[in-house]
Formats: C-alpha cells, structure tokens, sequence
C-alpha cells in the first residue's frame, strides 16, 4: 500500500507540473461492489522473505541488487489460494484482490515485459493463474491490485519515496541519468493489459498510488497522472474489462474512494456529493508479512469497524499478509474464523444493508435494508434502550443471532419514574427490553421490521 512510507529527510524541489481537476469521481460502481460490502485483501510477494513490512526495501534503502536476492529463495511450497478463498467466502467475503506486483517490482504472474517474476524463481509457475482459478471456484469476485510504482525498474526515475532518495545529489543525477519515464509508462501499461487479457472477467483494480500532491505526506518529485498516462490507463482498464471496479489513486476519477488506515466519520462525499467508498484496513498496521508485529487489533474491533463502515455507505477491504511459504499465519486464520462466526449470524445486517435515516444512540449503529433496520449495540446497555424517532414506526424487533422477540413500547413523557418504573421518554421515541445477559456474540444486534 501506499500511505505508509515515511517522509524524506531532504528537501527537493516539488515537481510544479499542472495537473488537471480530477475531483469528481467518474463513474457509480457495479452493484455488486456495494451491495456485498466486504472484501479480502492479500499483501504477498518477496517482501514476505524478510518479513519486516513490505515496504522493507524502502525502509531500509536496500539497493536492487541486495534486494533482489530473495527472488533465489521464493518457493512458497504450502502455496494454497483455495484455503484463501474459502477463509474469505465463510468469513463472509465476497471480493479477494491480490497484489499482482507491489512498489519492489516483483510479477506474480508470467509477465512477457520482464523476467522479475515468479515463474524464475523456485515458485516456478503462474501464481496469480491459481489465484484467479480458486478465488472463482469459490463464487467469489477477482480483484487485482497493481503498483503504479516500480523500485525495480530502470526507467523508474528516483524521486523522494525511492529507496535511493537520501543518495547525495550527484548520485540521484547519475542514477537517473538514462531513464525514461515514457518507457516506464509503456511497460506500465503493458503490464495492465497483460492483467487485464490473460484471466478472463476481472471485476475489481485497485491501483497504488498517486503521490504528486500527497498533503499528508509530501515528497520531493511526487508522481501522479501525467507520469502514469492515467487518462490512457484508465481507458485502457475500462475497454479490457467494461464492468470492473476502479479505484481513486491514478490521481483522476474512479469508481470508490479508498481511505486507508482510518474510519471515516461520516459517509464520503466529493464536491459535496455522496460517493462509493471503501476502508483498507490491516490486522496489525502492515500489510505485507511482518513476523515481529505484534500490535494485532482485537477481531472484535474490527468487526466494529467493518458495521461503522456499512452504516456511512462504505466497504471494508480487510488485508491479511502470507508468510513466505504461501500460508495465512495464525492471527490472520483466528480473525478470519471470528468473522465467520459472527458473520453466520449476522450477515444479513452489513450484505446490501446501508446507512440508515434515522440516528442511532449512543455506543450503537444502524444499518438499513430495505424496510428492516438493524440495532448494533458496541455497548450492551441494562435492560433498556432509547430509539429516538422510532414511535409508531416498528412492528416487530428481535435478536438477529437467535431470532428471539425483544419486545418494545412508547413510555409518555408525562410518566414519572417511581421504583421499578422507567421514566417517560420523548416524544417518537420507541423503548426495547433487552435481556440482561448479553448474547454471545462479538456485536449483538437487534433486527428491527419496520412498519
């Protein structure tokens, strides 16, 4: 991903290139990619080998050559995507978008642009093919991910997210000296169509990433649309493949936008305007295999995450990194499985629910579905809860893990709490009685029928 790497230490001068409004987004996305509201991502390449962030060649400023040693001992032999996808389906995924090629350069495939790829390593086979193949035998939809960046590269020019940014100056000059982005582009957009050709029906690209006028994290000679040739790319995505999904980082329209690593405090919207989104979101804050990271979130949390997504209109892409020899890892394979667990019960309240009109109270959510309005309760209150505008509005309410009644009544404002009576309540404001032990699930929910 790209949101992550780190500042650079020298001050260069900004490319002052114009670029284009691109502010409105392009396109509404397939209805499937909004309906079904969660998807897997996987972060897997050669960056698994050292298995400290998949950006390590950035972060340690590794030069090619040392990096590329570790494509002599890629053989990822216990390599199953079918185990993959069928973690993704019961964890109630619908999409699993694969990093064909990350920032290190590195193919998945058998490219014919370059012999920096998988079928030259002890791999030795086409592994985005098996990908493909078991993520559809699964019912699933494909996606790809693909790196507009390309460390590897000799025409990618060196620029401050390069892992040769802090080179003296005589050094970057002579480093560039020869390279051409033109040819870059050219490879670049081989390589998409080489994607695009060689798998059949694709329904999802997320490109990585446009960082021109990055704000957050500037960067001397910042490439964004003129550098990839993003008007031509894209045209070139939606004739290969007229229904895909694109997202936002070619530095023109998409389909989504794609916040990283934060949750959104409301639904998105561009030039005021409600648009598709998704979350990326990581177990522990890398992406790629990372052996000492520790810092795991709690699967309830980010099933939390996922429910506070649905109910601002937006997706949850969740990531999970393979070790080096093709395996999930076990924080990774234990939060899928809670996901399964409270997804079995639960999956109609996030697949093709959204935000809801009315405001939910507090330490709670709402998500929507047709006429049926679904309770999650982050904090599992005594006895009753206030649903604010709701009087007159439900004809029945239950718990979605069980299917058991919870009954409900509007309480007058003009009732005086006395002893074992509840006060009155606003007015439109409709009062369920919940069990006093909470439900054994991660989120309990309350399933409400409207009238």
């Amino acid at each position: 991903m790209g949101r992550d790497a780190p500042r650079s230490r020298r001050s260069r001068r900004a490319s002052t290139t114009k670029r284009k409004d691109h502010s409105t987004m392009s396109s509404t996305p397939a209805p499937w990619f909004t309906h079904d509201r969660f998807g897997m991502f996987v972060h897997w390449g050669l960056y698994a080998l050292p298995a400290r962030h998949e950006w390590v060649m950035n972060y340690e400023k590794m030069p090619t050559e040392e990096y590329e040693k570790y494509a002599r001992y890629f053989e990822p032999d216990l390599y199953d995507p079918r185990a993959w996808a069928r973690a993704a389906r019961e964890a109630g995924m619908t999409y699993v978008v694969l990093t064909t090629k990350h920032h290190d350069g590195f193919c998945l495939w058998d490219s014919a642009l370059t012999d920096y790829k998988a079928t030259n390593t002890p791999a030795a086979r086409d592994l985005v093919r098996e990908f493909v193949d078991a993520v559809r035998a699964e019912g699933l939809h494909v996606g790809f991910y693909h790196s507009l960046l390309d460390w590897h590269h000799p025409d990618f020019t060196i620029d401050g997210r390069h892992p040769r940014r802090d080179d003296t100056e005589e050094e970057i000059a002579a480093l560039n000296e020869g390279r051409d982005m033109a040819r870059y582009r050219e490879y670049l957009h081989g390589q998409v169509r080489e994607l695009l050709t060689g798998y059949g029906r694709i329904d999802y690209l997320f490109y990585d990433f446009s960082y021109a006028n990055d704000h957050h994290h500037p960067v001397w000679g910042g490439k964004g649309a003129e550098d990839w040739g993003s008007e031509e790319l894209m045209a070139l995505t939606r004739e290969l493949q007229p229904d895909i999904v694109v997202n936002d980082r070619l530095e023109i329209p998409g389909d989504i936008v794609t916040p990283e690593q934060y949750q959104p405090d409301r639904p998105m919207e561009v030039d005021g305007e409600p648009v598709a989104w998704e979350a990326c979101q990581t177990i522990n804050g890398s992406w790629g295999y990372f052996r000492d990271n520790h810092q795991h979130k709690d699967p309830e949390l980010m099933i939390r995450m996922l429910i506070d997504g649905v109910s601002k209109n937006g997706n949850m892409l969740l990531n999970v990194g393979p070790t080096a020899r093709g395996e999930l890892d076990p924080v990774a394979t234990r939060t899928l499985s809670e996901f399964a667990r409270w997804m079995h019960h639960h999956e109609r309240s996030i697949r093709g629910a959204g935000a809801s009109e009315f405001q939910a109270p507090s330490d709670a959510r709402y998500t929507q579905r047709g006429d049926r309005l679904y309770l999650h309760l982050f904090a599992w209150p005594f006895e009753h809860v206030h649903l604010a505008g709701l009087g007159g509005k439900v004809a029945y309410a239950q718990l979605l893990n069980d299917a058991s009644e919870i009954p409900f009544r509007e309480i007058s404002p003009d009732v005086k709490p006395l002893t074992t009576g509840i006060g009155g309540q606003a007015p439109g404001t409709l009062t369920l009685t919940l069990p006093v032990v909470r439900p054994d699930v991660a989120v309990p929910v309350v399933e409400l029928f409207l009238r």
